[in-house]
């Protein structure tokens, strides 16, 4: 093979690889503008309580990249127990697990976000299948799946994540729960198969609140977490 194939092979691959990262780094498109309808993929709230119904081979959480409105890194330490419920809830997880630190766990979260809603955006269920519950899965699939049907495509911009606060943590039985809000800043835009928009406006940033629980059992040698549930703040 003569030195020009090996050059050109070698820039492919660069640019293969740059390729991928960026589709890691980009946040997704959610399924619309309002608030009611966002998210239609999200199950009945549910609580763990059950072995079954986390994955043995979650994924673990995406690194500690965090993009911020200014461009600098966002404090993600969450909050200290000033609040007593919450400083229990870190204490009875710490019981059943000694090595979870709230702060890594906020960290490794932020991540997890970006993945998770960048995935749903892009129908892509292969990345979402180890890191979501099972009802959560399918849940995120079948929006998918009607999307598709409809010959949407979904656009977001992500100006910046503000926040990822852990708001709540527990045992439910051999579980860990453990709750984040997440507050973001995103454009959003969804087009018909013509390219005509149909909901969202090009120009506009929305801060989008978003309460999202994971969960992990304890008892497993496994560390990582799957979401178990998706909401909206009441």
């Amino acid at each position: 093979m003569g030195d020009m194939a090996i050059m050109d092979i070698l820039l492919f691959a660069a640019v293969a690889a740059f390729l991928i990262l960026r589709l890691r780094s980009i946040l997704g498109r959610r399924t619309g503008a309002e608030d009611s309808e966002r998210w239609r993929s999200r199950p009945p709230e549910r609580t763990m309580d059950r072995a079954d119904k986390v994955p043995d081979n979650v994924t673990p959480f995406p690194g500690t990249g965090r993009p911020t409105i200014d461009g600098t890194a966002a404090e993600v330490e969450p909050a200290l127990a000033s609040d007593p419920a919450l400083q229990a809830g870190y204490d009875e997880i710490r019981r059943a697990d000694p090595s979870f630190s709230p702060a890594e766990f906020a960290q490794g979260a932020r991540g997890a976000f970006e993945m998770i809603v960048a995935s749903f955006a892009q129908g892509d269920t292969d990345t979402l299948k180890p890191l979501l519950a099972p009802e959560v899965y399918e849940g995120f699939a079948r929006a998918i799946r009607e999307r598709v049907a409809a010959k949407n495509t979904l656009e977001t911009t992500l100006v910046g994540i503000r926040s990822a606060d852990i708001v709540a943590a527990s045992m439910q039985g051999r579980f860990a729960n453990v709750t984040v809000k997440f507050v973001s800043e995103q454009i959003n835009v969804t087009r018909d198969a013509d390219g005509k928009v149909v909901d969202g406006e090009p120009a506009k940033i929305a801060v989008l609140t978003d309460l999202w629980t994971f969960a992990r059992d304890t008892r497993s040698r496994d560390p990582n977490w799957a979401l178990i549930r998706t909401e909206e703040p009441s």
